[in-house]
């Protein structure tokens, strides 16, 4: 990314503002988000997911042997598609942002720019997140034609929002750590490919093995499972909203807990380092 930003007053610091009175966080994350949807990236995923969720909305919805339970079932299905794809669009994304830059060579134009690191990576979060929110809207029609007979679009949307927006912000925070980490940008994306599919893991179990205290505690140990199990509890078997935000914990934890750690040690993580050529 090439930030173009007018040069600071004499005297005055270079991480408050840049461009024209704005603060460096909103320039960054301007800039990384015509970068991430004029380039066509985020268009292409976007359209990518698009066919995939269409392909999930057709196979649940001419299912003929469909009764109301299994309606509600087909749409907490879609639902945690949506989040579990979009989820991993931010990862990617945010896995690119530093290490991509090193590759490409254009970190250090980046670095020079009067604007703090701490503004570079919280840009980039941001642009990162867009691309979950964009997902999400994507998926709203698929929900509404699946979810309106059985009343529960209005929950399943909160809940795929909610849920969905914490599971961003804690991996879009912890890709982007392991982009600044990362030399190659191939490892960074690899490394955060490999510990999504590591969370989603325990997601695919099927439903009859035996789920003792062990089972227990490493769904709650897990931000994704955790909080895919807390959508199934609602739109599944109908528990109240309050009955299991316990599972609410571990997912509100890593956003915290990761986004903290981004705004804090990132910036002493984004620095020039040898990378390896993208070749």
């Amino acid at each position: 990314m090439t930030l173009q930003v007018a040069p600071p007053a004499v005297g005055t610091r270079q991480d408050v503002q840049a461009g024209e009175g704005q603060p460096g966080w909103l320039v960054v994350a301007q800039q990384e988000c015509r970068d991430l949807w004029t380039s066509g990236r985020g268009l292409i995923l976007l359209f990518l997911f698009s066919v995939l969720l269409s392909a999930v909305t057709y196979l649940t919805s001419t299912n003929q042997a469909l009764n109301f339970l299994e309606q509600r079932e087909s749409v907490n299905l879609v639902l945690q598609f949506a989040v579990a794809v979009g989820v991993l669009a931010t990862l990617v994304v945010g896995a690119d942002g530093i290490s991509g830059e090193r590759e490409r060579g254009t970190l250090e134009t980046l670095l020079v720019t009067p604007v703090a690191r701490r503004s570079i990576i919280v840009g980039k979060l941001i642009a990162a997140l867009t691309l979950w929110f964009a997902t999400f809207g994507v998926s709203i029609p698929y929900l509404w034609v699946l979810g309106r007979e059985v009343g529960i679009l209005g929950p399943a949307l909160a809940l795929g929002f909610g849920v969905g927006t914490l599971l961003a912000v804690g991996l879009g925070s912890i890709g982007l750590l392991i982009s600044a980490a990362c030399n190659s940008n191939k490892t960074s994306i690899a490394a955060s490919i490999f510990l999504l599919l590591i969370l989603f893991a325990p997601t695919q179990l099927p439903s009859g093995l035996p789920q003792g205290w062990f089972f227990e505690v490493l769904l709650r140990a897990n931000p994704v499972a955790s909080g895919l199990a807390y959508i199934s509890a609602l739109l599944v078997e109908g528990h109240a909203w309050t009955q299991d935000l316990s599972y609410l914990i571990t997912p509100l934890l890593t956003a915290i807990i990761a986004g903290s750690a981004l705004i804090f040690a990132g910036p002493q993580l984004v620095r020039l380092t040898r990378g390896v050529n993208a070749g």
